[in-house]
């Protein structure tokens, strides 16, 4: 995060990743938190209020239809959330829009490196610890450079595989995933 960015924050929660982004810009800049239930951004926005930022605001809305304008954000983050749509490609499309040229994506979520099969991605369970909705690397590689991305990159943490064991009823199911950190630039 650079002095004097915008930064947007997907899937805010109750804005835990917006705060320390906040604090980070040091009220040079500002970031914007979209989260799709109103219970969380009232959460977030008591944080933000008790934590003394007020440099960040927490907006209602879906990534898949951000509630922002095109070309005003310089930093997309989000933690484990674009992985819970079933949508990604419209995410993807949406955080492109909202992006500054020049701007970047950098968020982590859980990745599949083997096809997981229809029955695990259909437990919802499963979708909602981050594993039902885990693309496969090259086709979430394939979905940033059709939304306009360059320099898309994939890094793979091999060592969170022994945390996704503990998330299912299954521990096999880490033989499938792992973190990762995803970048990728708008020209």
């Amino acid at each position: 995060i650079k002095p004097g960015e915008t930064v947007l924050d997907l899937g805010s929660g109750a804005g835990f990743d917006a705060l320390l982004a906040a604090r980070q810009l040091a009220g040079t800049g500002s970031v914007i938190g979209v989260d799709m239930t109103p219970a969380m951004l009232s959460k977030a926005r008591h944080n933000a209020e008790k934590a003394g930022h007020t440099n960040v605001e927490f907006r209602l809305g879906q990534i898949e239809a951000l509630p922002l304008a095109d070309g005003c954000v310089d930093l997309i983050i989000s933690n484990c959330v674009v992985n819970l749509s079933p949508e990604k490609p419209r995410v993807f499309a949406e955080a492109f829009r909202v992006l500054k040229p020049g701007g970047r994506l950098a968020i982590s979520d859980v990745v599949a490196t083997r096809p997981l099969s229809d029955e695990i991605r259909a437990q919802l369970p499963l979708i909602g610890a981050c594993i039902g909705g885990a693309e496969l690397v090259d086709d979430l590689r394939d979905m940033l450079v059709a939304a306009g991305f360059k320099r898309v990159d994939i890094d793979l943490t091999g060592g969170s595989r022994k945390f996704i064991a503990q998330w299912g009823s299954d521990a096999r199911i880490a033989d499938y995933l792992v973190s990762a950190i995803i970048t990728a630039w708008k020209p």
